[in-house]
């Protein structure tokens, strides 16, 4: 062995940790940290299990591995000093990604992705399972899948439409949808059983879970401005009519007024509010293939039977679940979620 690969091998030895179980046995951990190496001194003799000492030996009796090298450094002066061993840092959510709304806790979607990667984060993969357009009522539905380096994988879905997110992010439909479904499969993954405060509607952060709160607060959620709205009472739009004074002689410069009385005009009849009606009108998006499979898919993890599924519907919005609408459909996904 030359000088130079005597004093690199020396330099390798300096970093490698060892552990003495007794005066002629120690381990020495490995540069890469995944095993460790049994060296042992009997009757004035060296040896090691690995490989490097297995080659060496062959031609030079007193060769020396790394692993030899880094025990006699660790035994100054011919005494021997006990190995310790450092326990790993183990993972934790950092309290700054946790907040507080109205006496419930949320855990932030950064949180989430940095304990993702101290517990072994590989990849992150996301499929659209139906993109917003009219038709559905803008509602996009997300599948992320979640692989660690062990191969485990995690899998969820998520949905956005204009009635479940803030307004700040209501032109953000897909990205929205994109961020809870890898939010929910994050937390499969890293065993946190707050919910994503990327995944809840701002407006439900009431703290009451009842489904008559909810439905309270979808129904005041629904009353954002319109284009045309209709209005309550025809005299509100109706200008009134012109009040006319007949002319039966001279007018104020001596001569007869040609201008002829104007009649009042009838005003019209309000036009019917389609959201007091009880009965859906054709135009109304139907619930969606894909909405339908998150429902079912919910409920299964929940272990919520068909039968229940469909009185939860009844109940909440008086009709079967065959036949909620997009919106309804929406919001009874959204209910499922929050579901312990």
């Amino acid at each position: 062995m030359t000088a130079k690969e005597l004093q690199k091998r020396n330099e390798k030895s300096q970093h490698l940790r060892v552990v003495q179980v007794d005066d002629e046995t120690f381990y020495v951990e490995s540069s890469e940290g995944k095993i460790c190496y049994r060296v042992s001194f009997e009757n004035e003799k060296q040896a090691c299990t690995c490989g490097d000492y297995t080659r060496g030996i062959k031609s030079d009796p007193a060769f020396r591995c790394k692993h030899i090298v880094s025990v006699y450094s660790s035994i100054p002066n011919g005494e021997v000093r006990n190995g310790k061993v450092l326990e790993r840092t183990k993972p934790k959510l950092d309290e700054r990604w946790i907040t507080t709304i109205e006496g419930r806790e949320f855990v932030k979607y950064p949180g989430l992705l940095d304990l993702g990667h101290q517990k072994g984060l590989s990849q992150i993969e996301v499929d659209i399972v139906q993109l917003p357009c009219a038709e559905n009522g803008h509602f996009a539905v997300c599948k992320a899948s979640v692989v660690s380096k062990t191969g485990e994988s995690f899998v969820d879905i998520g949905d956005a439409n204009p009635g479940n997110c803030s307004s700040k992010v209501s032109k953000h439909i897909l990205r929205m949808a994109s961020t809870r479904a890898i939010a929910r499969a994050l937390r499969s993954f890293t065993n946190i059983g707050m919910t994503c405060l990327e995944e809840v509607d701002f407006s439900d952060l009431s703290g009451n879970s009842s489904d008559a709160t909810r439905s309270r607060i979808s129904k005041q959620s629904d009353k954002r401005p319109r284009s045309n709205p209709i209005p309550a009472d025809p005299a509100e739009t109706t200008p009134a009519p012109a009040r006319t004074e007949p002319n039966t002689g001279n007018g104020g410069n001596g001569t007869k007024s040609s201008k002829k009385p104007t009649e009042p005009k009838e005003p019209k009849a309000p036009e019917p509010n389609p959201e007091s009606t009880k009965t859906q009108s054709p135009s109304v998006p139907t619930m969606s293939e894909a909405q339908k499979r998150a429902i079912y898919n919910l409920s299964r993890r929940r272990g919520i039977s068909v039968e229940d599924l469909g009185k939860m519907a009844l109940e909440s919005y008086g009709v079967e679940l065959g036949v909620l609408t997009s919106k309804d459909a929406s919001s009874f996904i959204r209910n499922l979620q929050q579901a312990v």
